[in-house]
């Protein structure tokens, strides 16, 4: 049976569509933003810092000489 309507949020969010006193899905939303990026952003960085870092300690005389294998 198909209905009229569709659904695109949760009971409490589709609530709080209906009276707009209350704006929980948009404050959610810049909530999982304000915590989200500035986390992946700092992973990020500190991976990019790790190989900086690992990239200028090598020691040459422990790298092993690459040898592209033949096909």
């Amino acid at each position: 049976m198909i209905t009229d309507t569709f659904q695109l949020a949760c009971s409490t969010c589709a609530n709080n569509f209906l009276h707009s006193d209350n704006d929980a899905a948009g404050w959610a939303i810049a909530v999982m933003l304000f915590v989200i990026v500035p986390l992946a952003g700092g992973i990020l960085a500190l991976f990019i810092r790790m190989a900086r870092r690992e990239r200028a300690a090598l020691d040459p005389q422990y790298s092993d000489d690459y040898i592209p294998p033949s096909s």
